[in-house]
């Protein structure tokens, strides 16, 4: 296929070569990931993922990390017993996760799709971390609330959702990670008024 391709082009460059390979790889992690939004490639930091994984401390479920970079969130909450899943759409770094993954052994755990998080359903998740652009937010905000079950933990990183109240935070500076229950939002206490009046009627 043509991943292998580029892949022996690498193999090959010589020395003159090396930096035009070096440019194939960087290149597609600054292009434009969310409709309008170009999204740079930042890795989550270990102080951050730590943050993370006590914001699942005493859940379980699955995992889905939106903009899943280089998989390092996926890969560390699948060594803590969640079927994690990432979304990416930069398909090199969706290809380094699933080495990592494989390197890490995990990848039984773990999938990683190049997709497009507005064309991706995220009602089947119970823990959900967004590492987000301030644009993105209010959308995203929207979309969760209308796909996800009430026993969701959303866990924001970076920046925080604009409308919800965060029920947890931890961290700080650009390590600071955000926790929103969805059951304390406003969504969730309106869906479940509804279904308790269908069933008496």
């Amino acid at each position: 296929g043509p991943g292998r391709r580029s892949w022996g082009l690498l193999v090959t460059a010589g020395v003159g070569g090396t930096l035009v390979a070096l440019y194939a790889v960087v290149t597609p992690f600054v292009t434009p990931a969310l409709r309008k939004v170009c999204l740079p490639f930042v890795p989550a930091t270990s102080t951050q993922i730590q943050n993370v994984l006590k914001m699942l401390e005493n859940r379980s479920g699955s995992l889905v990390d939106v903009g899943s970079g280089d998989g390092r969130i996926v890969i560390a909450a699948a060594k803590r017993g969640f079927k994690a899943v990432g979304y990416e759409l930069n398909p090199w770094l969706v290809w380094y996760s699933r080495y990592r993954a494989w390197r890490d052994g995990v990848h039984k755990n773990t999938k990683f799709y190049i997709s497009d998080l507005w064309k991706v359903s995220f009602s089947h998740y119970t823990n959900v971390v967004v590492f987000g652009v301030p644009q993105m937010m209010p959308q995203l905000e929207k979309k969760l609330e209308e796909e996800l079950e009430c026993n969701a933990r959303i866990i924001a990183c970076r920046f925080p959702f604009p409308c919800w109240i965060p029920d947890h935070t931890t961290g700080e500076g650009i390590d600071t990670v955000w926790a929103y229950d969805l059951k304390h939002s406003r969504g969730c206490e309106t869906k479940s008024l509804e279904t308790t009046s269908e069933r008496q009627s």
